[in-house]
């Protein structure tokens, strides 16, 4: 599966700092053991068990099946996930949970584009000429906005495979905001 919505139960369960960095960690990385994977995000290994298995339990992460002995092996169950915040409205706790998820994302973003700017006088200029970021301003309704949203995903998801097979590929990460330049002009509809 490619993607998955995210639902008041699966939202409660990734919003907490180890699960959604375990949940990152096997999308960017591929599939690893619990114990692998405690190396990485420095954490202890019974730790990372439970939370596994607590994404597990709402269909975020697998078991391959290939791992041997206790020695599971897991992996992301989609590359993706969404939600709509229309799909948590007025639940407070759902509503702090996805607040909470979406700035850690933010944060995280914001931190691999950093090692970026660190690392990128190392890597070829044609590398350094397609990677990059930039911002610009259309004026639009909600509706409309929810269309460019629709249409940026997927344009971004016929590129996700792209480079299969290709040795020069990369794996890039690509995101995109789209938010009111003025958060006090609120509108009345």
């Amino acid at each position: 599966m490619e993607s998955v919505r995210l639902t008041t139960e699966s939202l409660a369960v990734l919003a907490h700092p180890l699960r959604a960095r375990l949940l990152s960690e096997l999308r960017r990385d591929g599939a690893a053991t619990a114990t692998e994977l405690a190396g990485r995000l420095d954490t202890n290994t019974g730790a990372t068990s439970y939370h596994l298995r607590k994404l597990e339990s709402v269909g975020l992460v697998t078991d391959t099946g290939a791992g041997i002995g206790k020695r599971r092996l897991w992996e992301a169950s989609t590359r993706m996930h969404g939600w709509d915040r229309s799909d948590f409205a007025g639940d407070p706790d759902a509503e702090q949970a996805l607040n909470w998820l979406v700035r850690h994302y933010l944060d995280q973003i914001s931190g691999r584009y950093a090692e970026w700017l660190d690392a990128e006088a190392r890597w070829p200029l044609a590398w350094r000429d397609a990677a990059g970021m930039g911002d610009d301003a259309v004026h639009v309704t909600a509706a409309q906005l929810h269309e460019l949203n629709a249409e940026l995903s997927a344009v971004i998801a016929r590129y996700a495979r792209a480079g299969d097979g290709d040795p020069a590929a990369r794996t890039v990460t690509v995101a995109y905001l789209g938010f009111p330049q003025d958060p006090t002009d609120v509108p009345t509809r």
